[in-house]
Order: structure tokens, then sequence, then C-alpha cells
């Protein structure tokens, strides 16, 4: 009996660490969305990890082959700073906010873009970086407010 506990236990045990790390990935791969889904789009080939999109002020497209980072968060809602207290909870532009994420960008750690923006194709935004203007495909950009570093070559550029 004793060898039959043992056995039990040893796989009680392993069954919930096994469940404890499911969790622990779930919560690293899945993103969440503040206000209407609707107005999120997101192509099947980005990787997004754990971001945070808010769509309450705009639109959000992420195109293909996009890779986030984990903890970018991606703000198309804002609130009015002129109003105070609970008017300034509530005063919450609808629309006019709208972010885009082109083809093959790349969203390194802890980036927030705060919309209205356009991340050009294959850009790349440096971790920690914060994104108020739009970025040209091809750029790299970091900081706080984010400022070019340097373009990439395009692989077409290569073959002359």
């Amino acid at each position: 009996m004793r060898l039959l506990d043992r056995l039990l236990r040893s796989t009680v045990a392993r069954l919930v660490v096994e469940r404890i790390e499911e969790e622990r990935l779930d919560a690293l791969y899945r993103y969440r969305v503040h206000s209407d889904p609707a107005r999120l789009r997101i192509h099947p080939t980005a990787v997004v990890n754990n971001a945070i999109f808010n769509t309450g002020g705009g639109h959000i497209t992420v195109g293909e082959y996009v890779f986030f980072g984990h903890n970018v968060c991606v703000l198309a809602g804002v609130h009015e700073v002129d109003k105070f207290g609970l008017d300034r909870q509530r005063a919450i532009p609808r629309s006019g906010y709208d972010i885009e994420i082109g083809e093959g960008a790349w969203l390194a750690t802890n980036v927030m873009v705060a919309g209205p923006v356009k991340i050009g194709a294959h850009a790349v935004v440096g971790g920690g970086s914060v994104v108020r203007k739009d970025v040209e495909p091809y750029a790299v950009v970091a900081g706080n407010p984010a400022r070019l570093i340097r373009y990439l070559t395009p692989p077409d550029a290569h073959q002359e």
C-alpha cells in the first residue's frame, strides 16, 4: 500500500506542476483587449504574446508576420485631459486614434504605442520605447519618445 500511495502522490504532484506551468505559459502568450474587440484585427501569422490592446478611440490593425515582445501596450484609447474627476473618466474620444502596425514589424518588450500612429513594414521598435509618431518602413527606432536610430536595408536591395 505504501508503494501505491507514493506512486499516487507522485502522479498528483506531477499533474499539479504541469497545470501550473501550463497556466504560466498561457498567461505569457495571451493578449488582452480593452473596449471593443471588433476594432482589433490581428493577422494569423503575427506573434503577439501578452500585449494589451485598447481600442476605445480607434481601430488597431496588426499585419502579417508582426512580432511582439512581452508586455507591449497598443493604445488607441485616450481620455480628455482638460476634464476632471468623473468627467475625465467618461470623456473618451471614440475615433481618430487608429493604429496600424505593418508587415514584419518587430515591437520589442515593454514598448508602448499611442495612437494615432502608423508603424511601417519591417520597422523595429526597441525595448521600452514609446511610439507617438509614425515610424517609416525599415526604420529602427528607440527611446522615449522613440527616435530614429537607423534604417535597415531591404532584402531585395542586395540583389543588383
